[in-house]
């Protein structure tokens, strides 16, 4: 295995200084030439150090002001993990049909847990957005992304885990970069409204049961739109 470099060594350093201070995002890091002194480094391996750290949102570099702590998103992750399933799925591998097995995973994991406690403005939020898609559906004939997307984000609101949404955006990032290559003619928009519809009554119902159920048949549907894409 090969030794870590100075500015690996570096970047571990200020992710354990950010740690042992308790700095949020937007908290001020030491300037250039503190980091160097602390690191005993040259200045060309602590910008180096940085400047990964800023490709992963550690650390936002602001010219003129400073290093502060950056905003910590999932971007990277998000933007890695939809161009490895674009990949995948150009080369006729299944990486995007992988990805939709751990989102369903995932959400009919987590929709008991929703079912269990939604409050009654979460409901009618989604209820809303399922009337969104009903309108969507008679108007243009399929059903907007955007409030796909927007349905099932609002879903597990209730849980108020920001990591939740981020990983979810995440597959949906995914789902995007891939779009061009699925027959969206496949998509029957009064079912996908239906479906929609019985996940936000099995979640107001508070039955846990119902709404695995009914999110297993979403990806029902989603899994056969792949398979005949």
């Amino acid at each position: 295995m090969a030794r870590p470099t100075m500015a690996q060594d570096i970047e571990r350093g200020i992710k354990e200084l950010i740690l042992e201070r308790r700095l949020a995002p937007g908290d001020a890091l030491p300037t250039e030439t503190e980091l160097m002194d602390l690191f005993e480094a040259g200045r060309v391996s602590v910008r180096e150090a940085l400047k990964s750290l800023q490709a992963v949102n550690v650390v936002e570099i602001r010219r003129g002001y400073g290093t502060f702590v950056g905003s910590l998103s999932l971007s990277p992750f998000a933007d890695g993990l939809a161009f490895r399933a674009a990949v995948r799925h150009r080369q006729g591998e299944p990486g995007l049909a992988e990805l939709m097995k751990v989102r369903e995973a995932l959400e009919a994991g987590l929709v008991g847990a929703v079912a269990a406690g939604v409050p009654e403005e979460d409901t009618d939020v989604l209820r809303a957005l399922v009337a969104t898609m009903e309108a969507e559906a008679a108007d243009g004939g399929r059903v907007a992304r955007a409030t796909d997307r927007a349905f099932h984000l609002a879903l597990y609101a209730s849980l108020d885990n920001h990591l939740l949404s981020e990983v979810l955006d995440a597959f949906w990032a995914a789902m995007d970069r891939v779009r061009e290559d699925l027959d969206d003619g496949h998509q029957d928009p009064a079912v996908t409204c239906a479906q929609h519809r019985e996940i936000v009554e099995a979640v107001a119902a508070a039955d846990g049961d119902r709404a695995v159920r009914a999110m297993r048949t979403h990806f029902d549907g989603i899994r056969d739109r792949l398979d005949a894409g």
